[in-house]
């Protein structure tokens, strides 16, 4: 993500990765979520992203064009039953 945040603030448009600038999250898909970090219910793009299984119900997460890590994808952890938390 470009720019320091706080979670709890929800910011109007695209979120991109600070490496590369490539689009990551839109706004629309971000929710407010008790851990400390933003979180999303998906990408904005399916190529946005690119994860590999860390361990059983998380992915570990990065940017899809660049590789910039960019934390977690929780399976079964969004704000609706099936959905994750990006």
């Amino acid at each position: 993500i470009s720019f320091s945040f706080s979670a709890m603030k929800i910011f109007t448009g695209i979120y991109i990765c600070s490496k590369c600038g490539y689009e990551l999250f839109s706004s629309q898909s971000k929710f407010l979520h008790s851990s400390p970090w933003p979180a999303f219910t998906h990408p904005i793009h399916s190529d946005s992203i690119s994860k590999y299984l860390e361990r059983p119900g998380a992915f570990k997460v990065s940017c899809g064009k660049c590789g910039n890590g960019l934390g977690h994808e929780f399976l079964d952890d969004g704000p609706q039953k099936g959905q994750s938390r990006f």
